[in-house]
């Protein structure tokens, strides 16, 4: 019954961070940069969130595509 909470937390990192730590990392900052962009700008700003995503993606495969080490 005691290993249990270790256990969800090696399956929760597992699941959140994975390979890739830093899409993991980017995923937060983009998530931390909209709330921040909406609280000071206003909500007509929500066109940024899949803006950012779409570059995240992009800078993660072409990261993944070029071989470089991580």
């Amino acid at each position: 019954m005691r290993q249990w909470p270790a256990a969800f937390a090696r399956f929760c990192y597992e699941f959140v961070v994975g390979d890739t730590p830093e899409l993991a990392l980017g995923v937060a900052v983009i998530i931390v940069g909209a709330w921040l962009l909406v609280r000071t700008v206003g909500p007509g700003t929500f066109w940024c969130i899949p803006l950012a995503v779409v570059v995240l993606m992009v800078a993660t495969l072409w990261h993944a595509i070029s071989g470089a080490p991580s």
